[in-house]
């Protein structure tokens, strides 16, 4: 029998990658990442290799079945250089995280976009809908718009078996979130690509596009579009000392430009102050606000101060590589 292997990276555009893929038929193949063989693609259409010198190799490093094609695997890939060393582009050889400590809860929000009218189902042509308030979490016609789209999208998702947690309208007509949880870093970012490359392909079919600018209506009083990044290590897990996460907290607000350079760009048009974030130049954390940097759940303290933080700052077209690498690092030296 032969099997379709979609073979899936990040190419070399600046300042927001964007996912790639192609088709590599296999025969007799059983389903495993050892079968999936190292790949090449031409560099210099993608931004990431000179026309005299084009080669860069695909690294197979998570294999999931393709529930919408006939004997078909998704292959997330990461981008080396002709000699394997990591490409430039690629965030992934970035995670510091050998033995998966970190676990990592993105919520991965964006907008569908009408390819004909140029704008998100339930936007008038010419105009907007009603101010923001009654579509999150919304059902009915006035309301919620894109639902096949998206739930079609959930479904290929748990089919593959891809860790999505839930999803729900947000605060905009059109917008929606879905949230991935992993114990990984890298684990966590491959799932998170593998969703974005469904849901790409899946608004294929109802003439979507995915809008994942962090602020596509500009200065208007719209919310953006986050990922926000809930993480936690074994000691945040585990010791049940406000104390740590408070060290954890005052040293991110230390390191404000390492987190920002790799939050998403555009991301200053979203951070603002006003619609539930803080200034892209300030740093703030507190238990249960929305207005803050990080904000530390009620749940962790009401556990003993055991659990996680999510920082709020990721925009929706952050690369999750480059994020957790971020998190990490800083977490890291915290608690050194």
């Amino acid at each position: 029998m032969k099997s379709k292997l979609e073979y899936i990276w990040l190419d070399g555009y600046s300042p927001t990658q964007s996912l790639r893929s192609k088709t590599q038929i296999r025969d007799n193949f059983g389903g495993t990442l050892d079968e999936c063989p190292m790949w090449s693609f031409d560099g210099s259409s993608t931004q990431q290799a000179d026309g005299s010198s084009s080669d860069c190799l695909l690294k197979p490093v998570a294999i999931i079945p393709d529930p919408d094609r006939q004997n078909a695997y998704l292959v997330m890939t990461e981008v080396l250089n002709a000699d394997g060393t990591p490409h430039l582009t690629n965030g992934r050889a970035t995670i510091d995280d050998d033995d998966s400590d970190f676990w990592f809860g993105f919520e991965q929000e964006y907008f569908l976009w009408d390819t004909d009218t140029q704008l998100p189902p339930g936007f008038p042509q010419n105009g907007y809908p009603g101010p923001q308030g009654p579509y999150y979490c919304s059902v009915g016609a006035s309301n919620a718009f894109g639902r096949d789209c998206v739930d079609e999208h959930l479904d290929l998702c748990l089919e593959a078996g891809i860790n999505v947690e839930g999803i729900n309208g947000e605060v905009a007509a059109g917008q929606w979130e879905y949230q991935v949880f992993a114990k990984g870093a890298a684990d966590a970012g491959d799932q998170t690509w593998l969703a974005r490359y469904l849901l790409e392909r899946t608004g294929e079919k109802y003439g979507y596009a995915i809008n994942w600018h962090p602020k596509p209506f500009g200065a208007l009083d719209w919310n953006g579009s986050g990922m926000h990044a809930n993480f936690s290590n074994g000691l945040m897990r585990e010791s049940g000392e406000e104390a740590n996460f408070t060290k954890i907290c005052e040293h991110f607000g230390k390191n404000i430009e390492r987190h920002i350079s790799v939050y998403g760009a555009d991301n200053d048009k979203r951070l603002t102050g006003e619609h539930e974030t803080q200034s892209i130049t300030e740093f703030s954390f507190g238990v249960s606000d929305r207005g803050a940097s990080i904000r530390i759940p009620v749940g962790t303290v009401e556990d003993g101060w055991k659990g996680r933080l999510e920082d709020r700052r990721p925009a929706s077209n952050a690369d999750p590589y480059k994020v957790a690498a971020a998190i990490i690092k800083t977490t890291k030296e915290s608690l050194a």
